[in-house]
């Protein structure tokens, strides 16, 4: 059994990549591959990724997020996290990362924000 899964919705046509479990290099491909068929399916300008139910991220995690990030603001878009533990929070601070991404707490306070232009 795999220690994650990597699955994605579209809510209000903003594609969502839901995490669960560890995200690490096991889950890596899993994560980008998810992230390009939603960016081939939608091309969307905002990404929501949600984290409510990710136990553990690490290195090799936080490369695979920055390569989304920096995939999407290379065409003018924006990601935008959701479901941050205290603990997630203060990694993605620690990391930078919080600087790059709009953090919310839940899926429609990000849609929200989106869909009024920010």
């Amino acid at each position: 059994m795999e220690a994650y899964t990597i699955s994605s919705d579209v809510v209000e046509n903003i594609p969502v990549l839901i995490i669960e479990g560890d995200m690490t290099s096991d889950s890596d491909s899993d994560v980008l591959k998810t992230y390009s068929e939603l960016k081939e399916k939608h091309t969307p300008k905002n990404v929501i990724i949600n984290f409510e139910k990710t136990k553990y991220i690490n290195s090799a995690g936080i490369a695979s997020l920055i390569n989304i990030i920096q995939d999407l603001q290379d065409i003018g878009g924006k990601v935008s996290f959701v479901g941050l533990s205290n603990h997630f929070r203060k990694v993605m601070d620690i990391v930078g990362i919080s600087d790059f991404v709009d953090i919310f707490d839940t899926n429609e306070e990000a849609l929200g924000m989106i869909q009024r232009g920010r």
